[in-house]
C-alpha cells in the first residue's frame, strides 16, 4: 500500500489544487491520503476535510517544522511506501505510478524522486551533490556571480547535464520524494533538530550511509510552485532558518565530503 503524506502550513489554498490533483490524477495501486497541518494561523484548513472525506487530516497544535510534522504523517501512515509531497506540487497522470514503478524495480533503491518543473514549464533543479560549507555562502553573496562561484554552483546543483537521465545523485529535494518503509525504519526519520531546511540533504546523506540508494527518476513529471524564501534578505526569518540550519548540519557530518559522492 502506498501512503502519501501531505504537509500544510498556511497553505491551504495550494493543498486544495493539491488534492484535487491527487483525485484527478490518482496512484493505481491501493493508496491512503494523510495531510498534517502545522498550526496554520488561517482557518481555511478546518473546511477541507469536507470537501475531501477520503483525506485523513492531523491536525498538530504548534508549528513543530518540516521535519517533525512529517514524521508524524509517517507514524500515522500503514503503508509499504511513503510518498512525501509539499503542498506545492501539482502531480501529472501516471507521475506517481513511474516512481513507484521504480523503487519496486530496483531493491537497493531507499528514496527516489521526480522531475520537478517550474510552473512556466523550464526544468527546476530538485536533484544536487552534497554541498561544501562554501555552497551556501556562494549561493547567497556576490561570489557566487563571479566565474568560480558560478562553476562551483553548476556542479553541486547538478547543472551540468540534462535531466533526462533516470541516475543515482547524492540528494533530493524534500519537496516530493517516494521511500521504501523499510529503510526508514532502519535509518529514522527525519532529524528534527533541523526545523526548516537541510533535513532532505541529511536525510538522504544517511540512507547512503546505511546502503540505501537515492535516485532521480525523469520518467515521473510534477510541478512545483517553489518558492525560494530563504534567498531574500539575511534579515528575513526564513533565511536566519536556513542559515542555523546550515550550521547544524555541518556540525553533524563535518566539512569533508562523504563517502557517496555523485560524478
Amino acid at each position: 500500500m502506498l501512503s502519501i503524506i501531505l504537509l500544510n502550513y498556511n497553505s491551504s489554498g495550494l493543498l486544495k489544487y493539491a488534492l484535487r490533483g491527487l483525485a484527478s490524477y490518482p496512484p493505481t495501486e491501493e493508496h491512503e491520503i494523510i495531510v498534517v497541518d502545522n498550526a496554520s494561523r488561517y482557518p481555511a484548513i478546518t473546511a477541507l476535510p469536507s470537501l475531501f472525506p477520503s483525506v485523513r487530516f492531523l491536525l498538530l497544535r504548534k508549528n513543530r517544522g518540516y521535519a517533525a510534522g512529517n514524521n508524524a504523517g509517517i507514524a500515522e501512515a500503514v503503508g509499504d511506501r511513503l510518498l512525501i509531497l509539499n503542498p506545492d506540487i501539482v502531480v501529472f497522470p501516471k507521475s506517481i505510478d513511474a516512481l513507484c514503478q521504480a523503487l519496486a524495480a530496483d531493491r537497493s533503491l531507499g528514496v527516489v524522486g521526480p522531475k520537478l518543473m517550474n510552473p512556466d514549464g523550464s526544468l527546476q533543479y530538485s536533484c544536487h551533490r552534497f554541498y561544501s560549507p562554501l555552497t551556501p555562502i556562494l549561493r547567497r553573496t556576490f561570489f557566487g556571480k563571479l566565474w568560480f562561484g558560478k562553476a562551483k554552483l553548476s556542479r553541486d546543483l547538478m547543472m551540468d547535464w540534462d535531466h533526462e537521465q533516470a541516475r543515482d545523485v547524492d540528494w533530493l529535494m524534500g519537496s516530493a520524494l517516494l521511500l521504501r518503509r523499510t529503510a526508514v525504519e532502519q535509518i529514522g526519520g527525519l532529524d528534527e533538530r533541523f526545523f526548516l531546511y537541510f533535513e532532505d540533504m541529511d536525510w538522504c546523506r544517511r540512507f547512503w550511509q546505511k546502503g540505501w540508494k537515492v535516485r532521480y527518476v525523469p520518467q515521473a513529471v510534477m510541478a512545483h510552485y517553489h518558492q525560494r524564501l530563504s534567498a531574500r534578505s539575511i534579515w528575513r526569518r526564513h533565511t536566519r532558518i536556513h542559515i542555523l540550519s546550515a550550521l547544524k548540519y555541518f556540525a553533524k557530518h563535518g566539512l569533508g565530503a562523504p563517502e557517496h559522492h555523485s560524478l
